[in-house]
């Protein structure tokens, strides 16, 4: 017989015909009469529930039927008797395929988000990271649609690259040196003219530089892969390897990005409200019972678009009135996830764009104002045309920007921030061959399911987080 997944077993209406089911066993509870077994095959965050006449079946296989043990069932169909199922399965036949021991270490008790990371391998079949995992392959499908059917073209970026795109330095080397015999030169600078690619190379922080080679030849394009920052960083915000969706378009400008970042995101939160019911349900009950409202909320409001200057007289003036928080807030600060949901939360109640960034704070690769900001009728230091997109509960989600088209002006950015001009001649062959007005943003992807799960730790929205003194699995 061929077998049914549990999604569609628990669709069926099928009732009196034979069906065939497997997965692992979820609870177990045994009486005089009757054993009841709630199976999950991992198709859906419900189970199906296996009625064992225990007149049929022998009490040591029953007995070995424990939680998170593996077992092939088949029987007949049947409407269900009890509350909050429409069928259930009588068996017939139990196969046991994984036994599972008392040591499982995701029994069916509590347990804490912390304590389920030591076994990341293991926590994937509990509920919560089942309906978190189904949710982020949703997103995944959700962008792929919605770039596809805007006319982006899927745009694979290398992981290894020379070029550093945010001039921050933080990056994981590459290398096939002997870690305990390197060759220097007479400065006493490691040669890598004897490695594997004839230089330094790392892991890439950013798809972005080489995205937009491929914007000013396909118009538009999206990254969706890989990325890697060796930040030093434990917060609940931060991973060492995440996932980045970056799209690149030409001919456009900051109000048509903003347009393009505001859409896109309330496509992704639509999906999921429309795709991801029943995992979204489960956790605004277990999880954050304001998550649907919240999600709902988003698609209702429009974003409102903060110039930065104007977002700081906002935080100054919370602070006069007696608001705390924990780091300042002058012109200049580049803003903390605190002031972020100050803003977002409290303030407006719904999504913010940030726009206008001082340009010390930003990229080199932003397109500079054509005026300075003034703030208590002082001109202040010149601004960039960045959109940073910030949400309740998450803060920063999505960093955009314009990006500066004028090989003169970008290349003065690059002599002033010393970034080594050897690594960025290819870059600037877009500005001097044929440069055009384009825009872009960045978007983690583990932020947005953040956002949309409510869970409140990055690490628990991938399935094998990458943290500083943590790479098991």
């Amino acid at each position: 017989m061929k077998r049914t997944k549990i999604v569609d077993a628990l669709r069926s209406t099928a009732f009196g015909e034979a069906i065939d089911v497997k997965g692992w066993v979820r609870s177990h509870r045994s009486s005089k009469a009757v054993d009841f077994i709630a199976l999950n095959d991992g198709s859906t965050i419900k189970n199906i529930q296996i009625v064992a006449d225990t007149d049929k079946f022998d009490d040591e296989i029953l007995r070995q039927i424990t939680t998170g043990a593996c077992i092939h069932v088949e029987g007949t169909l049947v409407e269900s008797q009890g509350k909050g199922q429409t069928s259930e399965i009588l068996a017939t036949s139990i196969e046991i395929y994984g036994l599972c021991g008392n040591d499982y270490p995701m029994q069916k008790k509590g347990q804490t988000f912390e304590y389920m990371r030591k076994y990341a391998h293991m926590r994937l079949r509990t509920n919560t990271f089942g309906a978190v995992m189904r949710i982020r392959h949703n997103m995944a499908i959700a962008i792929h649609t919605y770039f596809h059917q805007h006319g982006y073209f899927y745009f694979h970026t290398p992981l290894i690259t020379a070029s550093d795109c945010e001039g921050a330095g933080q990056m994981f080397q590459v290398t096939t040196k002997n870690l305990y015999d390197l060759k220097k030169g007479e400065d006493g600078k490691i040669d890598y003219s004897d490695d594997f690619f004839g230089k330094q190379t790392s892991l890439t922080v950013s798809g972005q530089l080489e995205g937009e080679l491929g914007a000013t030849a396909l118009g538009a394009i999206y990254t969706f892969g890989p990325t890697f920052r060796a930040e030093n960083s434990n917060t609940p915000r931060h991973l060492a390897e995440f996932w980045m969706i970056e799209p690149e378009v030409c001919f456009i400008d900051m109000d048509e990005l903003m347009d393009l970042e505001e859409d896109f995101i309330k496509f992704c939160v639509k999906w999921a409200l429309d795709n991801c019911k029943d995992d979204l349900e489960f956790l605004n009950q277990m999880i954050d019972k304001g998550l649907i409202a919240r999600l709902e909320g988003v698609l209702k409001e429009e974003f409102v678009r903060l110039p930065y200057t104007k977002g700081i007289e906002i935080l100054q003036e919370a602070v006069k009135k007696g608001k705390k928080f924990e780091f300042p807030c002058n012109w200049g600060d580049d803003l903390a996830s605190e002031h972020e949901r100050f803003l977002v939360e409290e303030y407006f109640k719904k999504p913010v764009i940030m726009t206008n960034y001082p340009k010390a704070i930003k990229a080199f690769y932003m397109k500079i104002d054509e005026k300075n900001p003034v703030l208590d009728g002082k001109e202040m230091a010149p601004t960039v045309q960045g959109t940073d997109v910030l949400f309740p509960q998450i803060g920063e989600i999505i960093g955009g920007s314009v990006r500066e088209e004028s090989y003169d002006k970008l290349l003065n950015e690059i002599k002033e921030r010393n970034i080594p001009m050897k690594d960025m001649e290819w870059y600037l062959d877009t500005r001097r061959f044929g440069s055009c007005p384009h825009a872009g943003f960045g978007l983690g992807f583990e932020r947005l399911i953040l956002f949309v799960t409510g869970m409140q730790n990055i690490r628990d929205v991938i399935p094998f987080p990458r943290t500083p003194n943590n790479a098991e699995f």
